[in-house]
């Protein structure tokens, strides 16, 4: 097997992750979206755009989520449940992972 070029393994792994069948979303500190993929777009109901110009308080508007990003953003990393809400208003429980990463030289979460 030979080891394909560090752009070419960038372009294989950021196309299996777009259309990986788990929603995937990085956002950077201040829980504004700076990624997504179709499942993500999916599971919500919004569009790429849509999504890239929402935070995640947009959606996860359950009563504990600033203290559980906060805890998050302590400990670097969280698995859990939440509640989030559809484009069309309607409410889904979904379980995640969470974990701090740097990407490009930034701090961001991806989950």
């Amino acid at each position: 097997m030979s080891v394909a070029e560090p752009l070419v393994q960038a372009g294989l792994l950021g196309e299996a992750i777009d259309r990986a069948p788990d929603a995937v979303l990085v956002a950077d500190e201040s829980m504004r979206y700076l990624a997504v993929n179709q499942a993500a777009c999916r599971l919500l109901g919004y569009t790429r755009e849509e999504l890239l110009n929402l935070r995640i308080d947009d959606v996860a508007t359950h009563p504990d989520f600033a203290a559980e990003y906060d805890e998050m953003m302590a400990h670097r990393s969280k698995t859990g449940t939440a509640v989030v809400s559809r484009k069309d208003g309607t409410a889904v429980a979904v379980c995640y992972r969470a974990h701090e990463t740097k990407l490009a030289g930034m701090t961001v979460y991806v989950a």
